[in-house]
């Protein structure tokens, strides 16, 4: 497993060199978009919810909705608290922008982790695909989903959300490769995966993503 610093993932500059040695295109846009990395999300009910929030709209839409769940749910520190989410009216989190599924889903994961349903500690000894299977039999979770937690939360290091939409729309810009060829052609990337993943993502919006 990555070991993690404050900053970073550690293995992150690592990954820059070696995604720059075999890619001029990746080598360009990791000159273009350095000396930013992810940023790090230790609440994993946070991370969660924020994913799920972000679900097949864009970045902007997404970032104005948690926006206004971190007032509503008086955030701090830029981390939600599953109890209070819990207290508040599912009209008001409507009112935030989320959809009535998204406002289930929220509530439900807000349940299953403020009666210890969910064990998050669990998740930083387990291999990612362990991860993934776990995750994915909470409701309102996907695999899309899943890899969101382990690239933002748990910092792994070569996760390839092929469901993404901005990654194959960047992919596709980049390297003019069409969807059914992209794991194949994402495999030259690893075992950094996800940095690859994160600068093309950047390459289409200049605002960070982040979960």
């Amino acid at each position: 497993m990555a070991r993690l610093n404050f900053k970073s993932p550690i293995y992150w500059a690592d990954a820059v060199q070696h995604l720059s040695a075999i890619d001029t295109t990746m080598a360009a846009l990791c000159t273009q978009f350095e000396p930013v990395a992810v940023k790090p999300k230790r609440d994993a009910f946070t991370t969660l919810a924020r994913a799920i929030t972000g679900q097949q709209i864009s970045v902007k839409a997404s970032q104005a909705i948690w926006d206004r769940l971190l007032v509503t749910g008086k955030a701090h520190k830029g981390k939600l608290d599953p109890k209070i989410f819990m207290s508040i009216k599912p009209t008001t989190l409507k009112q935030c922008g989320l959809s009535l599924k998204k406002v289930e889903y929220i509530r439900d994961l807000a349940e299953k982790f403020t009666s210890k349903q969910i064990n998050p500690r669990r998740w930083s000894h387990m291999e990612d695909q362990a991860v993934i299977e776990e995750l994915v039999s909470v409701r309102g979770i996907g695999v899309w989903t899943a890899e969101m937690f382990l690239i933002f939360n748990l910092w792994r290091p070569d996760i390839f959300p092929l469901q993404d939409i901005g990654l194959q729309k960047a992919v596709m810009q980049h390297y003019s490769i069409p969807k059914h060829e992209l794991a194949h052609w994402g495999a030259q990337w690893s075992p950094y995966r996800t940095v690859a993943v994160w600068y093309l993502w950047r390459s289409l919006d200049p605002m960070p993503v982040e979960y």
